[in-house]
């Protein structure tokens, strides 16, 4: 298998340049830089493909500026600040930290309910 990622669009053999994301719970087409890995339900497209996307009537399309000098690497303030996320997230909340009425603990044997899944953020929400 070739290392080179192909355009995803029917009979395009160019070489894959940006990432195409859809977010249904948001009507958001998001175009970034080309993923790292290939993910399932993500579409790799050429710069050509990727110039001329449009979305649907009511979607809007966010597009991603790759970055300037190449591949970003993660800080040690970055790395640092998605552990404390992950260990904060992990954390049993305590009974100070509960809203009233709201169980602090999952009984063994039950499933913690289903967490809200990702969405997309413009400026306009911040």
């Amino acid at each position: 298998m070739s290392p080179v990622r192909r355009c995803s669009r029917t009979a395009c053999g160019r070489q894959a340049v940006a990432t195409l994301t859809y977010v249904y719970a948001d009507s958001t087409a998001v175009l970034g830089p080309l993923a790292t890995y290939p993910e399932p339900h993500c579409y790799d497209l050429c710069s050509e493909h990727s110039e001329r996307l449009t979305a649907p009537r009511g979607w809007q399309v966010v597009r991603l500026s790759p970055p300037e000098t190449g591949r970003r690497t993660p800080s040690s303030d970055d790395l640092e600040a998605l552990a404390l996320a992950v260990r904060e997230a992990a954390r049993a909340p305590s009974p100070a930290d509960a809203e009233p009425g709201r169980p602090t603990a999952v009984p063994r044997g039950d499933t913690p309910p289903r967490r809200g899944h990702l969405r997309a953020v413009t400026e306009a929400d911040g």
